[in-house]
């Protein structure tokens, strides 16, 4: 039976406790650090924080934690409603997004750690270069050979304008393509549930004109194909979406033009 070991300067070891000073509503978050700089292998650090003194959302815990207890964490945020995507991590086991998770909703000590099956940055940061350049690669813009239009928009009726929902909201966070087996084992290569459910947005757009070269790119035994709908990316959207279902659309129109 084959064994698997993690290199040395990979294995988690027991980091710092913080202690809240007093409180009613004590809440214990145990934090993923790790400075590639200082050389040591990552670790996991506990925070308590008093709940009745920190806002509702777990990003609002990691931001306190940060502003008055220890400043050297390190993690990514901006909108705070969950539209950037930015504040992505592993929260309790599942992917999401940490300011649309609620505290409350996680019981006993909440673990949290970056993005998994990714290269770390520090901390709770990700490295997403990776995965924005396979984005970049399916061209996700519109591409159209016909005139535009002077002085107006290329219309689109109501009907062609509702195949696009639950595909333009998707908000490019990592979560579907990092809780996805198929992309920890061939990310150099497939694609992932984020970057096809965006390929099939500009496949469904009618405005677009490019379908048969964009499904010549797709159309790759690991580009699309290390899909296996196991649909860990519908589970964990924080947007609601289901990338598996656009994944199927992108094979059922490679299909059809095959036929």
């Amino acid at each position: 039976m084959a064994e698997f070991i993690l290199p040395k300067n990979s294995r988690i070891t027991k980091g710092r406790a913080h202690p809240a000073a007093a409180g009613k509503r004590l809440k214990s978050f145990k934090i993923y650090r790790y400075d590639p700089d200082s050389g040591a292998n990552p670790r996991y650090d506990t925070y308590s924080i008093d709940v009745d003194k920190c806002g509702p959302m777990v990003l609002d815990a990691i931001i306190k934690i940060k502003n008055e207890i220890d400043p050297t964490l390190t993690f990514r945020r901006s909108c705070r409603e969950g539209i950037c995507g930015s504040c992505a991590m592993n929260i309790d086991g599942k992917n999401g997004l940490a300011c649309t998770m609620a505290i409350e909703d996680v019981k006993g000590e909440v673990r949290i750690t970056p993005l998994p099956h990714m290269e770390v940055v520090k901390d709770l940061v990700p490295d997403m270069t990776h995965f924005y350049a396979q984005y970049a690669s399916i061209q996700p813009w519109l591409k159209s050979s016909s005139p535009e239009p002077s002085g107006k928009e290329r219309f689109q009726s109501p009907e062609d304008r509702g195949k696009l929902d639950g595909l333009y909201e998707c908000i490019m966070c990592a979560c579907c393509s990092t809780s996805c087996p198929s992309y920890w084992w061939n990310s150099d290569k497939f694609l992932g549930p984020a970057v096809l459910l965006q390929a099939y947005r500009w496949l469904a757009d009618s405005r677009d004109e490019a379908t048969g070269e964009r499904l010549d790119q797709l159309e790759d035994p690991f580009r699309l194909y290390r899909c296996h709908t196991i649909m860990n990316c519908a589970n964990v959207c924080p947007k609601g979406l289901n990338p598996a279902k656009a994944i199927a659309e992108v094979k059922k129109l490679v299909a059809e033009r095959a036929a």
